[in-house]
């Protein structure tokens, strides 16, 4: 009953998408696109936590897990939702438009040789000093405590998925150049798919049932590299590894790799962070955090992803082409876009935060006290929600204009105030001040960004900004109203909670149309 409302709800959006999709450009369709077939995985996400909960509940081991988790989950992030993309797109845009088709497949073939080697040796030696690893990710945790030993064996049986994620981003780069989004789109979902079937099926042969779920991770990370080594090999593009590594385009990336990647994982710092701090308190704090963050990611994943995939090649042709106006134009359609949808979700996920928790994971393993408290966490990471998509909106600027230093500095600003705000609101608000640090330093971080591309002219709002933003407010003033007037009901279901989302969206959409957002010229 639960999956089948989750569907709906999900399918009812996917209409939404559709008919606004029939008044939007192509590339709000493009995204549209994407941001539709990621709902697949997304859908399997919440499957795969549903289960995690009802399974295992907010224990030692989960605990243990999540905080184990963190490093794979870093890398999935930052390589499968764009941070390498930034990097090795606008080279093989560069390439493709001023290289000969042998020349792009040579610079293929080193670069894929190179990651190879690399995450080798990184996933080599990660796993040899996983006990100090968790001690950084989870410094609660006493050494060579039962949980810390627990946490240890699960990183090292989880980190290889790195080595994976990192070639299936790779892969998945050079499909999304050549135009083709569904296969990377969809190559999240199998991870879940392994840990579902982890989860259902490989439990009973554990004495300590939570390491099926790093079996699960381990499952996926190959199913994901196979998906996208397939997919290359039918349009002949699949690299071959080869011995000579060095050429002008490897080093080139490489050397832009590690500030990129930096400056696209702020968040994610943020939540490495907020998990060694949670370590600290009271057992469940890293879980709640860790349910908190996976329903955040429904909008930031889809809407943040979607958009990222979409511009990155848009903004590396303007800027090639010197088309400083077009390149400002598609920034701005990118934050348009984002606060099109992002402002609704936040004050979807700050209304609702506790009746979804409750419908998708209360049971006799995942109590009330544990929905209570996850949902505190989630309200204070949904205020910030917009932030982390401006910031995902706005780095690949960075990228494709040669600035990342000045980004780099940006993050390195926020990540310094998220660590002291969270050391001085875990104190009075536990687990709660923790979220709300990371919200403010994302928001920050995000005002920095946008403040600096506007003053050196790289981005100039269009006037049309003026009137949407009073479109928007109509609107979220009406699906506040609509919420609040649900939330005075005390008994939450499954059915009643899609009711309440879809008389939400409804209301929304219907704020936009009597604003005449639909029939004026403000979306180009």
């Amino acid at each position: 009953m639960l999956l089948n409302a989750i569907i709906v709800n999900c399918l009812t959006h996917l209409k939404m998408a559709y008919l606004l999709s029939l008044s939007l450009s192509k590339s709000s369709k493009s995204t549209l696109l994407v941001g539709s077939l990621t709902v697949f995985s997304r859908l399997l996400g919440f499957w795969r936590d549903v289960l995690i909960a009802q399974y295992f509940g907010a224990t030692l081991a989960t605990d243990a897990f999540f905080a184990a988790f963190r490093f794979p989950n870093l890398l999935r992030r930052l390589f499968a939702e764009g941070a390498f993309s930034q990097v090795f797109v606008p080279t093989l845009t560069h390439y493709k438009a001023q290289k000969t088709t042998r020349e792009l497949e040579q610079m293929i073939h080193k670069i894929a040789s190179h990651l190879t080697l690399l995450m080798l040796i990184i996933t080599f030696c990660g796993v040899m000093i996983a006990p100090v690893l968790i001690l950084v990710s989870a410094g609660g945790f006493h050494w060579q405590s039962e949980q810390h030993q627990l946490a240890t064996q699960l990183l090292q049986i989880m980190l290889p998925y790195g080595f994976f994620i990192t070639l299936t981003a790779f892969m998945g780069s050079i499909l999304n150049t050549h135009s083709q989004y569904a296969v990377p789109a969809l190559t999240p979902a199998l991870l879940n798919m392994a840990m579902i079937g982890a989860t259902l099926w490989l439990t009973p042969y554990f004495q300590q049932p939570i390491i099926a779920l790093a079996v699960g991770v381990f499952i996926g990370g190959v199913m994901q590299l196979a998906l996208q080594m397939f997919a290359l090999h039918q349009l002949h593009l699949l690299p071959k590894l080869q011995r000579n590594v060095e050429n002008s385009a490897t080093q080139h990336i490489m050397n832009r790799m590690l500030p990129t990647l930096f400056t696209n994982s702020a968040t994610q710092i943020n939540f490495l962070a907020n998990t060694l701090i949670a370590s600290f308190l009271a057992t469940g704090s890293v879980s709640w955090l860790y349910y908190a963050d996976r329903l955040l990611e429904l909008p930031s994943g889809i809407l943040g992803s979607a958009l990222t995939t979409i511009m990155l090649p848009k903004l590396a042709t303007h800027f090639a082409h010197q088309e400083t106006e077009k390149f400002s134009q598609t920034l701005d359609w990118g934050l348009h876009f984002t606060a099109l949808l992002g402002v609704p979700a936040t004050i979807g996920l700050v209304f609702l935060a506790e009746p979804i928790l409750s419908v998708l994971f209360c049971s006799t393993q995942f109590t009330p006290h544990d929905v209570h408290a996850a949902a505190q966490a989630l309200s204070a990471y949904a205020i910030g929600l917009i932030g982390f998509l401006v910031v995902k909106v706005l780095t690949p600027a960075f990228t494709t204009c040669h600035i990342h230093s000045v980004a780099v500095r940006y993050t390195w600003i926020c990540l310094g105030i998220n660590l002291a705000l969270a050391l001085i609101l875990a104190q009075p608000f536990a687990h709660v001040g923790i979220a709300l640090a990371s919200t403010l330093a994302t928001s920050l971080n995000a005002a920095l960004l946008l403040f600096f591309l506007w003053r050196k002219q790289l981005y100039t709002p269009l006037k049309t900004w003026r009137v949407f933003s009073l479109q928007i407010l109509f609107s979220s003033v009406m699906l506040i109203e609509t919420l609040r007037y649900f939330s005075n009901f005390a008994s939450w279901s499954a059915f009643y909670l899609i009711k309440c989302v879809m008389v939400g969206v409804a209301s929304y959409f219907a704020g936009l149309f009597l604003s005449g957002y639909f029939y004026t010229d403000n979306k180009k």
